[in-house]
């Protein structure tokens, strides 16, 4: 993609992705979840982060317990020192910080990112919002995950000049540490385990043992 957009003007969903992800452990995995706060329906550019420095000690010694040894591992623990040491107060601000490290970190230094909320008035409806944010950025295909096709009008992005492309994902295969492999975990899996090369490996360009 040539544009990302952080789409942090919609509906929080509590118990999803949104505020947790999954680390690999001894044993098998385990969550690391950010506690917020916030009103139903809130939206996600308005959650806050719970203050106490409680969860973000847990989550830093939850990576050092079970990464420590990984390759990769000790050059970005500076990062994410800083990065659990800072006084949170939106939680779309910690994600995007963790999520922009990540992608330069991955090799993708350059590509335009945006929010959503700092983009003026969308629509509502959650196809126009999509097809209004294609259009804000100049663009004329929107790359969708693949489950997109259970909310989204394709007639309607054909009506308007956006191309749909689904995304065909394959979850790769790599060593981890530990035992056997788990799949949907963390991207920080793969960074702290194969490092410079985790990109390649994302789009099948990189054969691992």
């Amino acid at each position: 993609a040539d544009a990302f957009c952080y789409l942090d003007t919609v509906q929080f969903k509590k118990n999803e992705w949104q505020n947790r992800n999954r680390i690999k452990t001894a044993q098998s995995w385990q969550w690391l979840t950010v506690p917020v706060q916030f009103s139903f329906p809130e939206r996600i550019d308005s959650v806050g982060v719970e203050p106490g420095g409680k969860w973000k000690k847990k989550h830093l010694n939850a990576l050092v317990t079970n990464y420590a040894k990984a390759p990769f591992f000790g050059e970005h623990l500076p990062f994410f020192e800083g990065y659990y040491n800072k006084d949170w107060d939106r939680l779309a601000e910690l994600n995007i910080c963790g999520i922009e490290y990540l992608k330069d970190q991955m090799g993708l230094k350059g590509k335009k990112s945006v929010r959503a909320s700092e983009m003026g008035e969308m629509s509502d409806d959650p196809t126009d919002r999509l097809i209004d944010i294609c259009k804000a950025l100049g663009g004329d295909t929107y790359l969708s995950g693949q489950d997109g096709a259970r909310y989204m009008n394709l007639e309607r992005f054909r009506e308007r000049g956006v191309k749909v492309i689904f995304q065909n994902f394959h979850h790769p295969t790599y060593p981890q540490r530990f035992s056997d492999f788990i799949s949907h975990l963390s991207a920080l899996d793969l960074l702290f385990n194969w490092g410079p090369e985790s990109l390649g490996i994302l789009r099948g360009q990189r054969k691992v043992p």
